[in-house]
């Protein structure tokens, strides 16, 4: 590890007279609660609307035939963590930055990977399984993770580093306003579209709200961690979440629904539930301005994922444009014209597939002679 920088960083911090390692004041106290509370307020709210989208019928296939949800646990669980160790050896990170990346590279899927699966026409109900089943797993997955791969940095082990009543609290803060949302769709269908479109302004007010808040209430932590090995690591990993996630649902051979949705849910990490277990693990001293990594890494999912959603649907205009010239040109002088156009291809393509068989024939024919 690189001990050298680290000792730069904190006498960094030294020379602004320690000034970002407490918060100082009840304004920042209050900032700090506040933002807890409305990131729970965007959970629920988020989690309401998305469960107005899902089927009752497609959760039972999911979860009759998980074959969705065993790949997305595998990219989540196997590609994140692996991820995370392999990019803090590349840049040689010092120890707590190590820690810190290897946390958040252990987390599950969060609400962003709801959000984005949703932009990118992705299942929502394997979404949705896919995040309570990685937070329920979480209660082992994180300690049985960090045990591993701290020892493979050659670091103690981290003790009491799950916040249960944290993955708890998620686990109610999904599951209630899932069901609600369900529920609404189900008895009330000609409210759901309703309750989404109000749910995705006030969402939009709140995470304003938040990103502004937390900009306030992180400045200076945020600029010290601005250091180009842990953006490269925070970059890359979840550019790579994205990436693999995909490309093994296609391995797998699943539609791009579902690789679009595993990619997501590989992609996004919970960075929520990663802040609290550095809170909780580590004192204000030892993990100092790295608090805000959370934060940072966040930030990039999101601009990595916005970059995602706006080629696919760039795609998928360029896609539609081109289906609609060509039946616009098939259709061009009537029906008749359009069929007669269609049946011409096929008897060229027939026509085609007849030489190729007698050319075989007749190479096979000149071979046993």
């Amino acid at each position: 590890m690189n001990d050298s920088r680290e000792q730069e960083l904190f006498w960094n911090m030294e020379e602004q007279g320690l000034r970002i390692l407490n918060v100082t004041g009840n304004q920042q106290i209050f900032i700090g609660y506040f933002i807890e509370a409305a990131a729970d307020v965007l959970l629920v709210i988020v989690m309401l609307s998305l469960g107005c989208t899902l089927e009752i019928s497609e959760i039972k296939k999911h979860l009759l035939k998980p074959k969705g949800i065993g790949i997305a646990l595998f990219s989540q669980y196997g590609i994140m963590p692996l991820t995370a160790f392999s990019l803090v050896h590349i840049f040689q990170l010092t120890t707590t930055e190590s820690v810190t990346v290897l946390i958040c590279g252990c987390c599950p899927g969060g609400m962003l990977s709801s959000v984005f699966t949703l932009a990118l026409k992705g299942d929502m109900n394997l979404s949705i399984l896919m995040n309570i089943v990685s937070t329920v797993l979480a209660l082992g997955m994180i300690p049985l993770l960090l045990l591993i791969y701290c020892l493979g940095l050659g670091l103690e082990p981290i003790h009491n580093a799950v916040p249960f009543e944290k993955i708890i609290e998620i686990l109610v803060l999904t599951i209630f306003p899932c069901c609600t949302g369900i529920l609404i769709k189900t008895k009330r269908p000609q409210y759901a579209s309703w309750v989404v479109k109000i749910a995705v302004g006030i969402s939009a007010m709140v995470s304003i709200l938040m990103l502004m808040l937390s900009f306030v209430y992180m400045r200076s932590d945020i600029f010290l961690i601005l250091s180009p090995p842990l953006l490269y690591t925070s970059m890359l990993m979840t550019l790579i979440g994205y990436t693999l996630g995909y490309s093994i649902s296609a391995v797998f051979k699943l539609n791009a629904k579902y690789r679009r949705t595993i990619s997501m849910e590989t992609g996004c990490q919970n960075v929520q539930l990663c802040a609290t277990i550095l809170k909780v693990t580590f004192p204000p001293v030892i993990i100092g301005p790295l608090y805000a990594f959370p934060f940072l890494h966040v930030t990039l999912q999101i601009l990595e994922a916005l970059l995602l959603i706006l080629a696919f649907r760039l795609y998928q205009k360029i896609k539609a444009t081109g289906t609609f010239y060509c039946s616009q040109l098939q259709s061009k002088g009537g029906g008749r014209q359009g069929d007669r156009i269609s049946i011409r291809i096929s008897e060229v393509a027939r026509s085609f597939l007849v030489r190729q068989r007698k050319l075989r024939l007749f190479c096979l024919t000149k071979i046993i002679k």
